[in-house]
């Protein structure tokens, strides 16, 4: 449901621009006009490899699938294993949850796990987890950074191809009407081309990208309270309790209800 929003949306935002365009007697063929997307999108993307490095922009395009195609994190299943390893430490302990720990979909909560089994304290895998949680943090923020950048840079260039197409326009005044026009349309276009790509593909994919850090940041957060609880001792209906509590409250009542 998530990834087909995401192409409705995409394809609503298409047709209500570019079709509203084509209703009103525009031309598709007049929208692609090569000058105007090679100012827009070359411009843009030369702007990036300037402000962030060739290595940031080879990502833009698995940053891109990223955002359409994010990974899904099952935080009712995390809740349900701890649950499951909760009860089963109560009664044979820690070390014999050892093997259970694959159950867990998600490298951190067996990670996190595990470091419980081998001894450490309760402090220093909060340090430890609240570490890799700011590092991820750091790097999820700096790409959804570089396509709000984007969303900025578009529009700007959209802008050059039209002062470039009204430049021409002038410098050939009084030449032949169809060559003026046809300078006009590239500057106008390239408005269009400036603004669409920044508020219908780069701004919403870093929105996109928000969405999934912040997904991956809540997987990480109830894992590193299933693993503090499991090292306390509490009993399982607390440690229910404690994660549930960190879930949606649609599904808080879910889980209670099971």
């Amino acid at each position: 449901m998530r990834k087909s929003g995401a192409f409705i949306g995409l394809t609503l935002g298409v047709f209500s621009i570019f079709g509203a365009f084509v209703i009103e007697g525009g031309s598709i063929k007049a929208l692609f006009i090569i000058p105007s997307l090679v100012i827009v999108f070359g411009g843009t993307f030369a702007a990036v490899i300037i402000g962030f490095g060739l290595d940031n922009f080879s990502k833009i395009f698995q940053l891109i699938r990223l955002a359409y195609f994010p990974p899904k994190y099952d935080i009712k299943k995390i809740v349900d294993i701890f649950i499951e390893l909760s009860i089963k430490a109560r009664k044979e302990g820690l070390l014999a949850i050892e093997k259970d720990i694959v159950k867990f979909p998600y490298s951190f909560p067996r990670k996190m796990t595990k470091f419980a089994i081998d001894g450490i304290d309760p402090e220093s895998i909060y340090s430890l987890a609240q570490m890799e949680i700011k590092a991820m943090q750091e790097r999820h923020y700096s790409n959804i950074f570089l396509f709000t950048k984007m969303g900025g840079y578009a529009p700007t260039m959209g802008i050059i191809g039209t002062v470039m197409g009204l430049i021409m326009t002038l410098a050939n005044a009084g030449a032949d009407p169809d060559s003026l026009i046809k300078n006009i349309a590239t500057a106008f276009i390239a408005t269009l081309w400036g603004v669409f790509s920044a508020n219908i593909i780069w701004l919403p994919i870093g929105d996109r990208l928000k969405k999934c850090h912040l997904e991956e940041k809540n997987m990480m957060e109830v894992t590193l309270e299933g693993v503090v609880t499991l090292l306390s001792g509490e009993i399982p209906s607390i440690m229910k309790a404690r994660l549930i509590g960190m879930l949606p409250t649609s599904e808080q009542y879910e889980k209670i209800s099971a």
